[in-house]
């Protein structure tokens, strides 16, 4: 039987909704922060991949939250734009119906926990009351939108009798699509493929409704049930880019997508997503969050097309099908190439820019970014698009931060204390410090708390390089801690010094950002 759905019409049966949580769940990992121009960016990169369903945030958390989903669904064409609830918070439903507004596709999805465990020591509500939130929940979110989705929280663990009444409930006030998430990464595929084919034969009105798989990747199984769900009857599947979210993660939207595409023999369906933006949009993510994926991730990790056997270097050069089941290419991996140097021009540079995905940047965020190529193109031999990237997202992504970096001057060597000369500009003012440490590394975080007061601590310093050489820019990542609160932060320079004082600053603006940000308490009775 077909369904018919308030934005999308009649559903092509061989079609799957791509469900996009990275600005919502996503963010929820420890130490993820995006500010507003952030998540703009990436919501633009994400409407651009082909996301079906833009789950922008949860507008009830603080005013930033709602401030990031207003303005998504404002200015994000394509894309159902969809604002997260708590099923029996009302306040929690006016304020994301009123987030989504804007928006010319929009849904509200609300959510309640339906597992013993959860409405015992979580909610603290009898199951009969939990159901009763399902029928008003629902029904309450249908006067702000057509398109309503319901999720049973924990649903992986909820007795089937329950799970039936409540699915059952949702889909009679007006839910136009059930999700029944693996919440803590529990089930193993067996486990979803019995929940979908249970609901679907069992539950009234099943057959008008998209049902939707959200998996935690707790035991490494996201991908596989979310393969599973699909295979018995889901058409929506609820993913992040490069797999973020709370704890282990979610299921990857890469790994989901290229799977469908690859083993179309097997897996007969279909997704919008256009697969050689996959790559950039990874790393676009990476360099907003100051979370690089490990080198051996699949599709995005820098290694996923890597043959160091010779074995198998000698079979991809003779076909290249013998160790690659993707092309590169259909994926957005592409040879590194040496297009820009010393004596490049502006408008050749802000082409360089449109190529590499930035669209387009103000003025002033350009100069200062070109200003900074130059420097670069002079201190190094070869420029690569991985180092105008490096050093571009530190002016254009992070234009808006209050604190930002504008010059270091350190003195050091074995016969003196090293001593670091800062400069900042903290709210628009230019501020300096001068400060001593053990190491220049530490004198330069020294320096940057005596301009900016805090008490985060240091619990992660790292350096990599961006590119190959002695020459390369080191990048930097800092990672602090705050009152249980963690934010990584990133920087690139070709003094490792620089990166490490524009590493700690990126870290310092993010937890400004985590500062505004407090989740709301789990629903009680």
């Amino acid at each position: 039987m077909t369904i018919s759905h308030p934005n999308f019409g009649v559903l092509d049966p061989d079609r799957i909704i791509i469900f996009d949580t990275t600005l919502r769940d996503g963010e929820q990992s420890p130490g993820f922060s995006m500010n507003l121009t952030e998540k703009l960016r990436m919501a633009e990169a994400l409407a651009e991949l082909g996301v079906d369903v833009l789950e922008a945030g949860f507008p009830i958390a603080s005013p930033g939250d709602f401030e990031s989903v207003d303005a998504i669904a404002r200015t994000i064409k394509g894309p159902v734009i969809c604002g997260l609830a708590r099923t029996g918070g009302r306040d929690d439903i006016a304020r994301a119906g009123e987030a989504i507004r804007p928006a010319e596709r929009r849904r509200i999805h609300n959510f309640i926990s339906t597992s013993p465990l959860h409405m015992k020591y979580k909610l603290r509500m009898e199951p009969e009351t939990v159901l009763q939130a399902v029928i008003d929940g629902n029904t309450l979110a249908r006067n702000y939108t057509d398109d309503v989705e319901w999720s049973a929280e924990d649903g992986s663990r909820t007795d089937p009798d329950f799970l039936c009444r409540c699915v059952e409930a949702a889909i009679k006030a007006g839910a136009t699509t059930i999700n029944i998430p693996d919440t803590v990464g529990y089930a193993l595929p067996e486990d979803i493929a019995r929940i979908f084919t249970m609901l679907r034969e069992r539950v009234p009105g099943a057959e008008k409704v998209i049902f939707s798989a959200h998996n935690h990747n707790d035991l490494g199984l996201a991908v596989a049930n979310t393969i599973a769900a699909i295979r018995a009857g889901v058409r929506q599947v609820e993913c992040t880019i490069n797999g973020i979210g709370e704890r282990a993660g979610n299921a990857a939207l890469e790994e989901i997508v290229m799977a469908i595409r690859t083993r179309h023999d097997a897996l007969a369906w279909r997704s919008a997503i256009e697969t050689p933006k996959i790559l950039r949009t990874s790393k676009l993510l990476s360099t907003i969050t100051g979370f690089d994926v490990q080198p051996n991730k699949a599709i995005v990790g820098r290694n996923a097309f890597a043959h160091e056997s010779g074995i198998h270097q000698d079979g991809v050069l003779k076909n290249a099908a013998t160790y690659e089941i993707m092309t590169p290419e259909s994926v957005g991996w592409t040879k590194s190439s040496l297009v820009m140097g010393k004596h490049s021009g502006r408008a050749a540079f802000r082409d360089k820019l449109r190529a590499l995905g930035y669209g387009e940047i103000g003025d002033n965020q350009l100069n200062d970014a070109f200003r900074r190529f130059k420097d670069l193109a002079d201190r190094k031999k070869v420029v690569y698009d991985d180092d105008l990237i490096a050093l571009v997202d530190d002016e254009v992504m992070r234009g808006h931060d209050r604190i930002r970096f504008l010059s270091l001057d350190v003195h050091t060597g074995s016969k003196a204390k090293p001593r670091a000369e800062l400069e900042l500009e903290i709210d628009g003012a230019a501020q300096s410090a001068v400060a001593t440490g053990d190491g220049p590394v530490d004198a330069t975080f020294n320096a940057i708390r005596d301009l900016f007061a805090h008490d985060a601590v240091l619990r992660l310093y790292s350096v990599g390089a961006v590119t190959e050489g002695t020459d390369a820019q080191a990048r930097v990542t800092v990672r602090l801690e705050e009152n249980g609160k963690m934010v990584d932060g990133q920087g690139a320079d070709t003094d490792t010094i620089v990166a490490s004082a524009r590493a700690y600053v990126h870290a310092l603006n993010k937890l400004l950002v985590k500062r505004a940000r407090t989740a709301p308490e789990a629903l009680s009775a």
